[in-house]
């Protein structure tokens, strides 16, 4: 979605944070100066690192190589979902040599969306889906590394892959934007449940309720930049540096100190993701 409103004023700072999801590339980064410039402003915000997300070959090079740039980015690789298509040995081979770079700390973002074949020109259907999040299932088990999950209006299917596979020791549902009871099936699995800026809509009552029921050794907070701004500043482009106001959002509904909610997620984050 194009962003029509200028960029947003910096937040009071929260310190410590770990944006857990976004894309450094789609925010505008190209080179080692335009992503310490990025990660400057989080910085100055209280986020200390950043895990930049691949969702295409290109984007998997650029992550590998923006986290060799700078020691506070890491990187995640894979083909998104809705790629999936593009998944030929070529690009699996390129793929597990890139995951296996030691700035890798997780396989993704992968998984399942039923909400864009038949809407989106080139998409893959959904049993190329379904087979291309297996192999990454399988890469994520083969290099003990975490598993990040795109998930959007595929719940069941989605949790019955990860069964039928067997889920690496670490799952990580980013940006989570399912209902209480799949939040509570997910926390029952042992997975981990990212919290993006939609946490901060008014009008996303199910998603709020479903903040509400995960344990704190669970939680981990995210921009998805440059996507999914948060309250009330929707339609401007989104940064790491904006991830102060999402944490803030997040501790009004889990009735926590955003402090601590914040120490939380870091800890959290740097658990899961090992660094």
């Amino acid at each position: 979605m194009r962003n029509t409103r200028p960029a947003p004023e910096p937040p009071q700072p929260l310190f410590p944070l770990i944006d857990a999801h976004t894309h450094l590339d789609a925010c505008g980064a190209t080179d080692a100066e335009s992503v310490a410039a990025i990660v400057d402003r989080a910085e100055a915000a209280g986020v200390r690192e950043v895990v930049t997300i691949a969702d295409d070959l290109d984007a998997a090079r650029f992550a590998v190589r923006a986290a060799n740039w700078d020691r506070r980015v890491y990187a995640a690789v894979a083909l998104h979902p809705t790629r999936a298509n593009a998944l030929d040995e070529a690009a699996k081979a390129e793929l597990e040599a890139l995951a296996a770079d030691p700035r890798v700390v997780a396989v993704g973002e992968t998984g399942l969306d039923y909400y864009w074949p038949g809407k989106l020109d080139g998409c893959a259907d959904v049993e190329t889906q379904v087979e291309g999040f297996r192999w990454h299932i399988d890469l994520a088990k083969r290099l003990g590394k975490p598993l990040m999950i795109h998930n959007r209006e595929a719940d069941h299917d989605l949790l019955t892959v990860l069964l039928d596979e067997g889920a690496p020791e670490t799952v990580i549902f980013h940006c989570f934007s399912s209902d209480a009871n799949m939040a509570m099936a997910c926390v029952d699995e042992g997975y981990v449940l990212s919290f993006s800026g939609t946490v901060s809509f008014k009008n996303a009552h199910e998603l709020r309720e479903a903040a509400k029921v995960v344990p704190d050794d669970q939680i981990l907070v995210e921009t998805d930049a440059p996507f999914l701004t948060p309250h009330p500043f929707r339609g401007a482009p989104n940064e790491s540096y904006m991830l102060p106001y999402t944490v803030r959002a997040l501790a009004e509904i889990r009735e926590q100190d955003p402090l601590t909610l914040a120490k939380i997620t870091t800890a959290n984050a740097r658990r899961v993701y090992g660094i």
